[in-house]
């Protein structure tokens, strides 16, 4: 992924500090905190201050780049906004399909925060009864 278009396509300036963060976000295989990233970039010899990764983050999260989790106590961390992977419910009674966005990242998240499980592998098999159906 071209990460200048990328951002440009999401109508956000580009900038040397947006650019080096989704490129960390896009490389990164876990969720990650805005710490982690000011001290990878820092590393690098980027010149950044940690409220500018701060900011971006969640600009990127506003432009529904990222994805935000509350890990309680003021700490969060952010994944990439992985959309295209969506999930449909079928109604068990009119056979009428929702389609949602798929919630294992969150999932995945709240598991490793309380187990500090990391998972590899996960099925989702979603069945229910609609509201109308309900009434």
């Amino acid at each position: 992924m071209n990460v200048i278009s990328y951002l440009k396509e999401n109508n956000i300036k580009v900038t040397k500090a947006r650019k080096s963060i989704l490129e960390i976000m896009l490389c990164s295989k876990e969720a990650i905190n805005a710490n982690l990233i000011y001290a990878l970039l820092t590393k690098e010899d980027i010149k950044i201050d940690l409220s500018t990764v701060y900011i971006t983050l969640d600009l990127l999260e506003n432009k529904k780049i990222l994805n935000k989790f509350d890990l309680g106590n003021n700490m969060y961390n952010y994944t990439i906004n992985k959309n295209a992977h969506k999930h449909i419910i079928e109604c068990d009674l009119c056979h009428k399909e929702m389609v949602i966005d798929c919630p294992i990242p969150q999932i995945e998240e709240q598991i490793k925060a309380k187990t500090g499980i990391t998972l590899t592998e996960s099925h989702v098999y979603l069945k229910g009864i609609c509201k109308e159906c309900k009434e």
